[in-house]
């Protein structure tokens, strides 16, 4: 059994709320210069090396890389030998994100509730999904989710009969639906299957993985070569200003279901794509 007091919770998180807000992880960095090598608009090669740019700047002067410095989702992998003393793990993730957004001059945007809409002023309550794992260390990693790219992700209840095609046909829909609006060039995670919640988890933290590393699944992995490459038909393009790059990445997780469906669930992330991690 292994004795973890919170205030260590609490401290790496507020470290990467910071962290991951000015800093982009190195396998998105390397996405994006993909991109730049391999766009053939004009427009859209500016836009690329703009927002590396931008990237060396934040990292360098320790400034949020986009004015939305979104809501904080954190998945704590909790080992079953692992003993939490001090307080609760949700108090704990908050009292970091509160520090986090404050002591890093982040912006606060979440609000008291969807009909009362006061800013809660240090960007808590964080949204927190606990899974208890063996072994006895806490893996803790955060996702940071600007509104744009959320507001235009999606969830549908598809039948078996819809099949893979429909899939492929769901997923190029929403980013077409959205085009410039998600702040292309965007990365996608997608849930396939389980009931109706669990598909949109599914999506929420595919994007989490190594940027374009594909699923281990075989067939997975060719559904995502395939809906990228549609996606990148659309010339929707960085910014959309046109191009052959919309999206970075798709990412697809896959779950048991129910066999009369088959729930879809894309969840978007923008080009401003933030992902930290720390184990404990």
């Amino acid at each position: 059994m292994r004795i973890v007091d919170v205030t260590q919770i609490s401290d790496a998180v507020a470290e990467l709320c910071v962290d991951t807000n000015t800093c982009l992880g190195e396998d998105h960095l390397q996405a994006l210069r993909r991109a730049r090598d391999d766009e053939e608009s004009e427009l859209g090669r500016e836009v690329l090396a703009q927002l590396l740019d931008n990237a060396q700047l934040a990292c360098r002067d320790r400034v949020p890389f986009c004015a939305d410095a979104g809501y904080a989702v954190v998945f704590a992998d909790v080992g079953q030998d692992v003993h939490l003393t001090g307080g609760t793990l949700r108090a704990a993730i908050d009292a970091g994100v509160r520090r986090g957004y404050t002591d890093g001059y982040l912006r606060a945007s979440m609000a008291a509730g969807p009909l009362d809409r006061t800013n809660t002023g240090d960007n808590t309550p964080a949204v927190v999904y606990t899974e208890l794992v063996e072994g006895e260390a806490v893996e803790l990693t955060l996702l940071v989710k600007g509104a744009g790219c959320d507001n235009v992700s999606d969830i549908r209840m598809l039948t078996p009969a819809d099949g893979r095609a429909g899939i492929v046909e769901m997923v190029v829909d929403t980013i077409a639906r959205a085009g410039p609006n998600a702040s292309p060039p965007v990365t996608v995670g997608v849930g396939v299957g389980g009931p109706f919640e669990r598909a949109a988890l599914l999506a929420k933290h595919a994007l989490t993985r190594t940027s374009g590393a594909p699923n281990p699944d075989p067939q997975l992995a060719t559904l995502e070569r395939e809906i990228l490459d549609r996606i990148n038909a659309t010339g929707i393009g960085p910014a959309g200003y046109g191009g052959r790059v919309t999206a970075l990445a798709v990412h697809v997780e896959a779950g048991a279901t129910h066999i009369a469906q088959l729930p879809v669930a894309v969840n978007v992330d923008c080009h401003s794509h933030r992902v930290g991690r720390v184990s404990l």
